[in-house]
């Protein structure tokens, strides 16, 4: 019988969700070419290790669908859509950075009334 070994994860501030699924941008891979650029950001703006460092993930569906791309940021339960790369330097900076969530690109907030 194999042996089943526990996973490892390296500590992380925050967790950035983002929906890659087919529906969720018009070409159907804006979501993916997201997630993509993401890695790139990431090592520029020093999220990708130390104290702040911020993990990411793809996911299928949101079941919020034609608004995309979409990201969720956890544990602060905000969601964005809609986000190009400028939107993601100033989410990157004022929300992942700061702690300060940008309202206007913001559709759901956990705990606000949307």
């Amino acid at each position: 019988m194999t042996e089943v070994f526990k996973p490892t994860m390296m500590d992380y501030h925050r967790h950035l969700l983002v929906c890659v699924g087919a529906r969720c941008t018009e070409t159907g891979t804006g979501g993916q070419e997201l997630y993509d650029e993401i890695k790139i950001k990431f090592k520029q703006f020093g999220l990708n290790a130390g104290a702040l460092r911020v993990k990411r993930s793809r996911v299928t569906c949101f079941g919020t669908c034609k608004a995309g791309p979409l990201l969720a940021v956890q544990p602060d339960g905000v969601w964005y859509y809609d986000v190009t790369s400028d939107k993601l330097d100033r989410i990157i900076q004022e929300h992942l950075i700061s702690g300060n969530p940008v309202t206007e690109f913001i559709y759901h907030q956990v705990g606000a009334n949307n």
